[in-house]
C-alpha cells in the first residue's frame, strides 16, 4: 500500500476477561487476536498469518464473540443486507462457514484444497457482496445464516 498504516498489521493478545477491548480492537483495523493462554506454538503461528497479510481470530475467541454479540443486541452488528445470502455461490458459503469457524485464509485454502490466492479472493467477495466492514462481520453473518452453530 502506499500509506504507512497499511503496512501496520496488528495482532492483540487478549485475555478471558479482556472481550470489550477485542471489539475495540478489531473495530479499530486489528487483522486478528489471540488468547494469552493458547500455546507459544500457536501464538506464534498466529503472528506469521498476520503479517502474511492474512486476519486470524482463534477459534475460542470467535465462539465467544458470538455468545457475547447474542447477548448484547444492542452492538453495532452487521446491517440487515448482510443476513442476505443472495447471490453468494456453493463455494463461498463453505469460505464463509470456515471464517466462522475462525480459520484463517490459509487455512481454508488448505481444508478446500485450493491456492491460498484463491482463498483470499473468496473472503475478498464475501466482503463485497455481504458488505462486510471486517472478518468479525462474516463470522456475525456466518452465525446469522445458521453457517455456524451458536456457542453451548
Amino acid at each position: 500500500g502506499t500509506g504507512a498504516t497499511e503496512d501496520v498489521r496488528i495482532l492483540v493478545l487478549t485475555t478471558f476477561d479482556e472481550d470489550d477491548h477485542v471489539y475495540g480492537a478489531l473495530r479499530a483495523g486489528a487483522s486478528g487476536f489471540a488468547v494469552k493462554d493458547m500455546a507459544l506454538e500457536e501464538i506464534l503461528a498466529a503472528i506469521r498469518v498476520v503479517a502474511a497479510g492474512d486476519a486470524l481470530i482463534a477459534p475460542g475467541v470467535t465462539r465467544r464473540l458470538i455468545a457475547d454479540f447474542v447477548r448484547r443486541p444492542g452492538l453495532p452488528a452487521a446491517e440487515p443486507a448482510l443476513r442476505s445470502a443472495a447471490g453468494i455461490t456453493e463455494r463461498e458459503r463453505e469460505v464463509l462457514t470456515l471464517v466462522g469457524r475462525g480459520r484463517s485464509n490459509g487455512e481454508i485454502a488448505e481444508e478446500l484444497f485450493i491456492s491460498a490466492a484463491t482463498a483470499k479472493s473468496h473472503v475478498s467477495r464475501l466482503f463485497t457482496k455481504l458488505g462486510a466492514r471486517d472478518r468479525v462481520q462474516l463470522v456475525i453473518t456466518a452465525y446469522e445464516m445458521g453457517l455456524v452453530a451458536p456457542p453451548r
